[in-house]
């Protein structure tokens, strides 16, 4: 496929896509093809998909990578000359309480969903500025915007983290024609809360919360609304029309989170905007407090 790069037309871009074997990954592989452009198709386990995009030649390469080993993202970048677009997708979620949670599990989930990121896109990036050009996409969450869900800290701790990492990027490579765009999903008709997810037993104190969250993923209520093919080809549509938004809210769940998080985050804001201003020097000092319930 290397070579196939040189001799793409000027219409072809070329992707590079992490966790790309199911769901999300996999839909966006056959969109990208569907639109005409070659696309890296990276996975732990590459071969799941060879059958699948066999009809597709040389204009697909499956390649394995494991996204939290930086030498393997670096070898993996290395393999071509040029890179259009920069997929992060990999990533996954276990369900338990952080005070019960193993400590290994934890940090490991963190290692994929955080430190795969930070690996590919640090690898990429001499690619990118040399080019001075180049989009790159952070599958987050409407979770990595709003948190607050029980029992999957780890997994919305790393997307907020991905956010701040990302916001900082974009402003360290904003003179060098490097894009980012970061896709907040709400729930998708993917295995993200299937197989690919671990459920542990919740204590009875937390019940109520963790506790309702395992059984609405054993019940298969979380990630039904969305249509992961839906979701890939407005991703693709947006990155090759070539301005990106900064970030890229999918499904209606998402869209109202993010609008009664604002709400929230404003309304708060401004509740609390003398006792905050105060604190610098030349504002009045003190001030009173907002009432209970600000």
């Amino acid at each position: 496929m290397s070579e196939n790069i040189d001799k793409r037309n000027a219409h072809q871009r070329v992707w590079f896509v992490t966790g790309s074997s199911r769901g999300l990954g996999r839909a966006l592989i056959t969109a990208i093809l569907e639109a005409g452009d070659l696309v890296v198709a990276t996975a732990r386990n590459p071969e799941t998909l060879a059958e699948e995009l066999k009809s597709y030649g040389d204009r697909v390469l499956a390649l394995p990578l494991d996204v939290t080993s930086a030498d393997a993202a670096r070898a993996a970048i290395d393999h071509f000359g040029r890179l259009d677009v920069v997929i992060n997708n990999a990533g996954y979620a276990n369900v338990s309480p952080v005070e019960t949670s193993d400590d290994h599990d934890f940090r490991a989930q963190f290692e994929t969903n955080f430190w795969g990121v930070y690996h590919v896109t640090k690898a990429a990036l001499p690619v990118l500025r040399q080019q001075e050009s180049g989009t790159v996409v952070q599958i987050s969450s409407v979770g990595g915007r709003v948190g607050g869900s029980p029992g999957i800290a780890s997994h919305q701790a790393a997307k907020f983290a991905v956010d701040g990492f990302t916001r900082s990027l974009a402003a360290e490579t904003a003179p060098l024609g490097v894009r980012f765009m970061v896709v907040e999903p709400s729930g998708f008709a993917t295995d993200w809360a299937g197989s690919s997810m671990t459920v542990h037993a919740a204590p009875e104190a937390y019940d109520s919360t963790v506790g309702a969250m395992n059984r609405r993923v054993r019940q298969g209520a979380v990630g039904s609304a969305g249509g992961p093919k839906r979701a890939a080809e407005i991703i693709v549509r947006t990155v090759r029309r070539g301005e990106v938004p900064g970030h890229l809210l999918l499904g209606v769940d998402a869209v109202n989170l993010a609008l009664d998080y604002s709400r929230r985050q404003l309304a708060e804001a401004g509740a609390w905007e003398a006792v905050s201003r105060s604190a610098d020097f030349a504002e009045p000092y003190p001030v009173g407090l907002p009432p209970p319930g600000h």
